[in-house]
């Protein structure tokens, strides 16, 4: 991010800093209470995409050469363990890990406590609010516009409410192809024994299973219960079943768990669950990409219909997403659909973040 002016602007002047350190402006955002970091402009991976490199490549080299970025970023004392952050690209395109082209309005590489994901719903559902209004569609249209996104898993497009003068919500998107990897798989998980669990893919992959397997309850049992039973039904999965992606095998990994109420089969209430992803990160909202594995695993099992919706609570914070299988399609061996997500974003404000050379934590500590 180019540096802020020192002076003018009515005492708007940036703290000391070093001047050959970072100065990273962000855009704060929520969906559903999941945080999301926005850096708008980062020169090194303009660059990069400029050059021709794919997303996925530039994710992995984003891991090599700027991962302090993502560190003073995500991390105490500027984030948290829950944050969530996304560096944008304008323009890009293509399948995953394809070369930019000017297809898309902007690029999206998504950060988070340890490491880079490749698809988030709700940053989808917030960057298609920013987008519109941060000027990203040169010309938005009444009273919803499109805004076409490529992520690392692909492209993706939002449909953002638009007003002539704001963005507003509802927002939803259109995913990549969503299917199921595995289902009804056993797994021994150390200290629950075997447990039956399905595999999604949402732009990502995720293992589901009902907590009543760990004897747990997804709405009541203590979050340090569920997430120390999600981690080790993550942990299990990974030795235990080897996943296959069938564009790349950079997308070929376990996100996380997510835990349910077991409640799979079509209902006009709410199902709820929890994910948990990453280094035992929880996200706050109900997980757009878990959406779509969930909705394509409902789907694939006959639970739900073609554009039958299903709402979706996180039960972290009650909040909602909705989904639900708009399109069958073919995706390598596997039959998918596309799903519509939808749910609300929120801006929160802006921040200026700097960093002194001599500050032995200026890149960030993990404190759990």
């Amino acid at each position: 991010m180019a540096a802020a002016a020192e002076g003018g602007g009515g005492g708007r002047r940036l703290p000391p800093h070093s001047p050959s350190g970072l100065v990273l402006q962000t855009v704060e955002m929520h969906t559903g209470g999941e945080p999301l970091r926005i850096i708008p402009r980062l020169e090194a991976a303009e660059e990069a995409v400029a050059g021709g490199l794919s997303l996925l490549s530039l994710r992995r080299e984003m891991a090599a050469a700027q991962d302090h970025v993502r560190r003073a970023l995500m991390h105490e004392p500027r984030g948290h363990a829950g944050m969530y952050g996304v560096v944008v690209v304008a323009g890009g395109g293509g399948g995953a890990g394809g070369a930019a082209t000017t297809s898309a309005h902007l690029s999206a590489v998504f950060l988070h406590g340890a490491g880079y994901s490749t698809m988030c719903g709700h940053a989808v559902l917030a960057l298609g609010r920013f987008a519109l209004d941060y000027g990203l569609v040169a010309v938005p249209s009444c009273p919803e516009t499109a805004v076409h996104l490529h992520c690392p898993c692909g492209p993706v497009t939002a449909f953002v409410p638009w007003d002539g003068c704001r963005s507003g919500n509802p927002v939803r998107f259109h995913s990549v192809p969503a299917f199921a990897a595995a289902i009804d798989l056993a797994i021994d998980v150390p200290g629950h024994g075997k447990v039956v669990v399905d595999i999604g893919y949402g732009g990502t992959f995720y293992a589901f299973v009902s907590a009543k397997q760990l004897g747990l309850d997804v709405c009541s049992s203590k979050t340090r219960d569920l997430v120390s039973a999600a981690s080790a039904v993550t942990e299990a999965v990974k030795k235990q079943f080897k996943l296959h992606h069938p564009e790349s095998e950079d997308l070929a990994f376990l996100y996380g768990t997510i835990l349910t109420d077991g409640k799979d089969a079509f209902s006009e209430e709410p199902t709820t669950n929890i994910c948990v992803f990453a280094d035992e990160q929880v996200d706050r909202s109900p997980t757009g990409s878990g959406v779509m594995a969930r909705i394509a695993l409902q789907y694939h099992k006959g639970l739900i219909q073609m554009n039958q919706t299903r709402t979706f609570r996180s039960s972290t914070t009650g909040s909602l997403f909705t989904g639900k299988a708009v399109k069958a399609t073919r995706f390598g061996d596997y039959n998918a659909v596309i799903v519509e997500v939808s749910g609300e974003a929120f801006y929160t404000g802006t921040a200026t973040f700097t960093v002194e050379e001599e500050d032995p934590l200026k890149y960030g500590f993990v404190f759990k």
